[in-house]
């Protein structure tokens, strides 16, 4: 019999590739929305706010919480939304599966992180993370954290890569946010939903409270210049991030005070140890570099968007 999955915020970034993965995967797909959204094909599709999720969640197996609060909301929404869910959680009896990030190593984070690696809460982000995860494990249930740097995903969905980095490119122009020497954590988030999926299909495996890391790609800022150049099929003059500007704006912008807390992680080289992550799914296979990038860089690809539209949809198709 099939198994039932509900994704908590299907319409976000992790929630949209989460639904693609377990339907491909061939689980009973639930989705849970706020009022107005459009269910995505081949759902049972639930409306409604955070008092809503219990009775959404009934009869299911796996909860995947793709809710994401705003950035600088985040003191005020993560506990009410941990809380919600964790009460799903208890009522059905579900495994909860939470997209975890890199925040909770702290901002003089080690150059290789694991799952070993200790948690640091010495600024606000890394703090509510470690609540938030230390709140699920203490409730008691199941609970699976999969671990991942910064996403390239095959939608303009306001990451790093397609909103700060190569939303220039059709300019001739690519922009980084730190030196270009030092390494950064990178995922491909078609793959950690899938990762996601067969996490799921053996969480009797796992600790009640299983944190694995996402390996993904670790790239250089001129490894990822260069990835995109040749994906593109051009040269591409580049340009820095202007920190100073969120330092200017930061005072009235809570958002771009948030933003600007957050630079260390492109100033600190890191990588994410997949040595857990590969024991637990050995038949896993990564999306390559190439193919990744030019997917991510085809939600632009037009010809008046590209210079070299031709190179991208080669390397897509």
């Amino acid at each position: 019999m099939a198994q039932t999955v509900l994704i908590l915020g299907a319409a976000g970034r992790m929630g949209r590739h989460s639904t693609k993965a377990f339907l491909a995967a061939g689980w009973n797909v639930h989705t849970f929305l706020r009022p107005g959204r459009e269910a995505p094909t081949g759902t049972v599709a639930h409306f409604g706010g955070l008092d809503d999720i219990v009775e959404a969640a009934k009869g299911v197996d796996v909860i995947v919480n793709a809710l994401h609060p705003a950035y600088h909301h985040w003191a005020r929404d993560l506990p009410r939304y941990t809380q919600a869910v964790i009460a799903a959680a208890r009522a059905s009896g579900a495994t909860v599966v939470i997209p975890g990030n890199i925040y909770v190593y702290g901002a003089e984070l080690p150059a290789l992180l694991s799952e070993k690696t200790p948690h640091v809460g010495d600024h606000r982000k890394a703090q509510l993370r470690i609540e938030m995860e230390a709140t699920y494990r203490d409730a008691g249930v199941r609970t699976i954290v999969l671990r991942a740097g910064d996403f390239l995903d095959d939608e303009v969905a306001g990451n790093w890569f397609d909103s700060h980095i190569a939303n220039k490119v059709h300019k001739g122009r690519i922009t980084y946010p730190g030196p270009t020497d030092q390494a950064h954590a990178w995922a491909w988030l078609p793959d950690v939903a899938r990762a996601a999926v067969m996490l799921a299909e053996k969480r009797y495996e796992l600790a009640a409270f299983q944190d694995v890391c996402f390996p993904g790609y670790t790239l250089t800022g001129a490894e990822l210049i260069a990835a995109t150049e040749a994906a593109v099929g051009n040269t591409l003059t580049q340009t820095s991030f202007p920190w100073w500007l969120l330092t200017l704006i930061g005072p009235f912008s809570p958002l771009m005070r948030e933003v600007r807390a957050m630079r260390y992680l492109w100033d600190r080289p890191h990588q994410v140890d997949g040595t857990l992550f590969n024991e637990l799914l050995p038949t896993f296979r990564q999306t390559s570099l190439s193919d990744a990038v030019a997917k991510a860089l085809a939600a632009y690809a037009t010809e008046a968007v590209l210079k070299n539209p031709g190179s991208v949809t080669a390397a897509t198709a």
